[in-house]
């Protein structure tokens, strides 16, 4: 990446669908001023007012990209990797979530601090699982999607490896860790000392309340969570062997040769959920 000089050392970019409800918190939590950071909002497949929002709020200190299509990981893919400017560190959150105070800077100075690192994840600081979440995050080395950092120097290996996310895929965090961990490489050169836990970055989410409209998101989000189970198990098929030049455009495009051996989960929670997401991904491969 060239003329790095005249441009700000950090890039945020906020990854939005459809939330003209949270938006604004979003934004408020954000240094919307600091010069040291460049921040865009990516508004993608929406049909409310999260763009013009944005807009009004942000004025000259936020630039908003409008994709027609919808898909978070086809957007990561179009911002991050074709239309990004150039910078040292690039940090992703989601559009409703809530960043701390100097969190976006912390991110940044933990992975100057560990030049080997390709990513900093900051922690999940509200929610009765919160201290759970920080556990795990901290022994496994995880990444939330809600916010987290990369190096630009591994941002620019993915583009010029042509390493990009499935464009189907759900949930970004679990790929991106594990392209972090091997440095694009397969799973023999996993190492996970490549992502660093930032204690001084953290976010919050909104609390889940009960009302007829949450429990149909939280019913969509089973749907999700389910189908992202068993991309996962692909993709992970796929890591193992030929690293990220191996992924596919669309995880769809695994279905056919995965499909004999996936089985719903024996739990009363998933069991459910896993056979009727099994059902659509068998209808899925038919139509392919």
């Amino acid at each position: 990446m060239d003329n790095t000089a005249s441009q700000p050392p950090i890039v945020c970019a906020i990854l939005a669908h459809n939330e003209q409800r949270r938006i604004r918190a979003c934004l408020q939590s954000l240094p919307l001023d600091d010069p040291a950071i460049a921040f865009h909002l990516v508004v993608n497949g929406s049909s409310d007012k999260t763009a013009s929002i944005a807009r009004e709020m942000g004025g000259e200190h936020l630039e908003v990209h409008e994709y027609a299509q919808g898909g978070k990981a086809r957007s990561w893919n179009r911002f991050a990797l074709e239309e990004a400017p150039p910078a040292e560190c690039y940090v992703f959150m989601d559009g409703d979530a809530e960043i701390l105070p100097g969190s976006i800077q912390a991110l940044h100075e933990c992975l100057k601090a560990h030049p080997q690192a390709n990513a900093a994840s900051a922690f999940p600081r509200n929610g009765r699982k919160a201290s759970l979440y920080a556990q795990q995050l901290r022994a496994e080395r995880g990444l939330f999607g809600d916010c987290y950092a990369l190096q630009g120097s591994f941002l620019q290996k993915m583009r010029e490896q042509g390493v990009r996310l499935p464009n189907d895929l759900i949930g970004d965090d679990s790929l991106i860790g594990a392209l972090a961990k091997t440095d694009l490489h397969n799973e023999s050169q996993w190492r996970d000392e490549r992502v660093i836990p930032c204690e001084d970055a953290g976010f919050l989410c909104e609390p889940l309340k009960v009302t007829p409209g949450s429990l149909l998101l939280q019913y969509r989000r089973m749907q999700n969570y389910s189908l992202r189970h068993f991309q996962n198990r692909m993709i992970t098929a796929v890591m193992a062997k030929g690293g990220g030049s191996g992924l596919p455009p669309k995880v769809a495009n695994l279905y056919s040769e995965n499909m004999q051996r996936l089985r719903p989960r024996r739990h009363l929670l998933w069991w459910w959920f896993d056979s009727q997401t099994l059902r659509r991904m068998s209808l899925r491969k038919a139509r392919n």
